[in-house]
């Protein structure tokens, strides 16, 4: 016999959408498109026009560009200083992989093991900034002597972290689970060694540095800056403009992808005006 103090199963609601909903939706997905692409022609219209002009506006957004922790390539700076162009260069990397793999739409995190081993790239890219944070501080003993190099390499690894454990969150958010990939983002240690290798491909090009990759190191970090902002910023768009778990193909995700990219366009600015504020404030540039 049925337990009376059981709760009947719950009714799943198959209603329809009311129109004047989904007419309020498509019109809220129109503004949103249009209100991205004005931001996008802004960005690309606004000065500073020229490559190195927006490509050391994007850095200046997350880095401190300090030229002694950063790589020259034919006697110019790069844009991100030796750590962030290790971190943007990785995560670049690492979706790379993710597209050759076919797992761009994947929706689970690596096994534990690999997932640890990622978290581990972290905390070392954490160790080595606490230690060259001391080492700058006067009167006090750091465990070792900041390098250029170190900062790469460390860099680099935690990048692939990022994007690795920041993957399946997006696409959880974005794709509807009837194409989602449900494969871990990477599967085994096997995977993760050709991902590491492709990380020394890259520290090695970078420590090399030919006058031939200026353009391409600066283009490629500096972009990493704006995908990792338009991934973390698409998931509030999902959010904003309610699609999350609904695109099944890739132009359903235009939308979202546009808006995350306006998102991280305004944060780009907005962090560039807060340190001219400060920078004036304190009659330093910052």
């Amino acid at each position: 016999m049925d337990n009376p103090t059981t709760p009947p199963p719950a009714i799943p609601d198959t209603r329809p959408t009311p129109p004047i909903r989904r007419a309020a939706r498509h019109w809220g997905v129109r503004v949103a498109v249009a209100f991205s692409l004005l931001v996008i022609a802004l960005f690309l219209l606004y000065p500073p026009v020229s490559f190195d002009g927006k490509t050391w506006s994007v850095g200046r957004a997350v880095c401190h560009q300090l030229p002694s922790h950063s790589f020259t390539v034919n006697g110019q700076q790069l844009p991100l200083c030796a750590r962030c162009t290790g971190i943007y260069l990785g995560a670049v990397m690492g979706l790379a992989g993710f597209f050759v793999l076919g797992r761009q739409r994947s929706v689970q995190w690596s096994p534990t093991p690999v997932l640890a081993t990622l978290v581990g790239f972290i905390v070392i890219l954490g160790v080595d900034g606490v230690n060259a944070f001391l080492h700058d501080l006067p009167n006090v003993l750091a465990l070792y002597e900041p390098q250029n190099w170190l900062r790469l390499i460390t860099g680099t690894f935690h990048g692939l972290a990022m994007i690795a454990i920041l993957m399946p969150v997006v696409n959880e958010t974005l794709w509807h689970p009837a194409v989602a990939n449900t494969e871990p983002v990477i599967k085994n240690f096997r995977e993760l060694a050709g991902f590491m290798l492709g990380g020394a491909g890259i520290i090695a090009l970078v420590l090399w540095r030919p006058p031939f990759l200026l353009y391409p190191l600066t283009f490629f970090s500096s972009f990493g800056v704006v995908l990792m902002l338009t991934l973390i910023n698409a998931v509030f768009a999902a959010m904003i403009l309610r699609r999350e778990g609904s695109a099944r193909t890739g132009n359903d995700i235009v939308p979202t992808l546009l808006l995350g990219l306006a998102l991280a366009i305004l944060i780009i600015w907005g962090m560039n005006a807060f340190r001219d504020a400060i920078g004036a404030l304190v009659g330093v540039p910052v």
